[in-house]
């Protein structure tokens, strides 16, 4: 058949592999799956609607995030400047000064050049090719992040990807509320020392003072602290006075690993009281002091709430609250892709079988299969070993079982158990905060074969003991 006039003058693959490769040379990554969508999308000329529909995205996701950052990346990578309307034009342009005009229909996207590998260790970097989107839960954590006073709760079993996610809603952040002179700290409370969860006047202390030295401004903590008033009036004051007040702008806090605080019942209560006041402080708007509007909290923990608190003084019944999940047969496809690696349906089956999507077993697992450490039949075979490439995850797993024998006797249960089965609740929360457990109302069920395989059956030694 004859093409048409409005047909475009070279292929969408040509076109892609000119793009994609343009990004290689300039950033060492590929094109994310996401951003060949929204090329490929403006290549047929369709509109942001159009292609967040197509692809399953939420629209303000792709209109206001990974559009935006598509033209910039592809105007950094041709050293002019790319936008939807002129895409067609620069990619054709960009094909015939490289010759791809010529290229041979064995010429496809997948002579693409060997992507990078990195060591699964940590959070995912911002730049990384490697990062796993969760498009509903970001275009909501991006757009409530941007509204004052705004408050959200991150919530999942360790290494799920909570701190990668909080680290994304802090660029978004700081990339649209540019013009507003946005600040952001972001703490983990695994910093403070034991000494500071003793007394909730030494931790509020150490609060601020942290706060303040990463905002860089002026201590005065000592200085301001009175001890006509009480820790929580005084941290509030010491915000309204000396912090607020100096940034002139949104201040973005970000609160990681706040399980810190639940082993410390003593000072928790407070604590949490303290920040939920905060949160209804900015939402009484004029009415209470409008500089509390500027403060936006994220909350990231991975155990549930087991300590008692009052619910209409709890932070966590209150904002946006986000639970992370384990990758989907998709999104496990899709990162499989990333790594350069070509699985099979049944393969990727094999796989989520044994991890059950857990994101740091699954990373883990690409990158010895992409560096050819191993193949899927040995990872198989051996993952529930002491000579599994998840020996020192399954050890340190393992240990943490160990200091606690009602833990250890709790999980054996869940093991030996065919069916979910109801623990005592701290019990539960805990198991789950270990990624060990899934919960499933009132009742927990093992997380995956993994773990299942790996600790049936193992026996009790107090590390006390030895």
């Amino acid at each position: 058949m004859a093409s048409s006039e409005t047909d475009p003058p070279i292929s969408f693959e040509i076109a892609l592999n000119v793009a994609d490769q343009a990004v290689f040379s300039q950033t060492a990554r590929h094109l994310k799956n996401i951003e060949v969508a929204v090329l490929q999308g403006s290549w047929l000329g369709q509109n942001y609607d159009q292609i967040a529909n197509a692809a399953g995205y939420a629209p303000e996701y792709i209109k206001h995030d990974v559009g935006p950052k598509l033209w910039k990346l592809l105007s950094a990578s041709f050293g002019e400047k790319v936008s939807k309307m002129n895409l067609m034009a620069v990619l054709l342009q960009q094909a015939q000064l490289n010759n791809y005009s010529g290229l041979t229909p064995s010429h496809t996207v997948n002579d693409l050049p060997t992507p990078i590998i990195e060591t699964p260790v940590g959070l995912v970097a911002l730049d990384s090719p490697l990062y796993v989107e969760r498009p509903l839960v970001e275009a909501r954590c991006y757009e409530e992040i941007l509204r004052p006073g705004s408050l959200i709760r991150i919530k999942a079993p360790r290494q799920m990807g909570k701190t990668s996610l909080m680290v994304r809603i802090l660029a978004h952040a700081k990339q649209q509320l540019a013009q507003q002179n946005v600040s952001l700290v972001a703490l983990s409370l695994q910093r403070a020392d034991k000494a500071a969860f003793s007394d909730l006047d030494l931790f509020l202390r150490w609060f601020c003072a942290a706060i303040t030295r990463k905002l860089q401004l002026s201590h005065r903590v000592e200085h301001y602290w009175s001890n006509t008033f009480g820790s929580k009036s005084n941290c509030t004051a010491y915000f309204e006075d000396c912090i607020l007040p100096d940034i002139d702008g949104p201040l973005i806090l970000a609160l990681d690993q706040v399980d810190e605080v639940f082993l410390h019942p003593e000072i928790a209560d407070d604590f949490f009281t303290l920040l939920r006041s905060w949160y209804e402080e900015a939402a009484y708007g004029e009415s209470g002091n409008p500089l509390w509007q500027n403060l936006r909290l994220i909350i990231v923990h991975s155990t549930e709430v087991y300590i008692p608190l009052d619910i209409n003084k709890s932070p966590f019944n209150v904002g946006l609250a986000v639970e992370l999940q384990p990758f989907t047969f998709e999104q496990v496809g899709n990162l499989a892709q990333s790594y350069g690696l070509t699985l099979s349906d049944n393969q990727i089956g094999e796989l989520m079988n044994l991890i059950a999507g857990h994101p740091y077993l699954v990373q883990q697992a690409f990158y010895y299969l992409a560096t050819q450490t191993l193949t899927l039949e040995e990872l198989i075979k051996t993952g529930a070993t002491d000579a599994s490439i998840y020996h020192h995850h399954l050890h340190r797993l393992l240990e943490n079982l160990q200091e606690h024998s009602v833990l250890f006797t709790a999980y054996q249960q869940v093991l030996e158990a065919s069916t979910p089965i109801e623990l005592e609740q701290l019990a539960a929360f805990k198991l789950h905060s270990m990624g060990l457990v899934n919960l499933e109302g009132n009742q927990v069920i093992s997380s995956c074969e993994l773990y299942q395989q790996y600790f049936l059956g193992k026996k009790f030694v107090s590390l006390s003991d030895e």
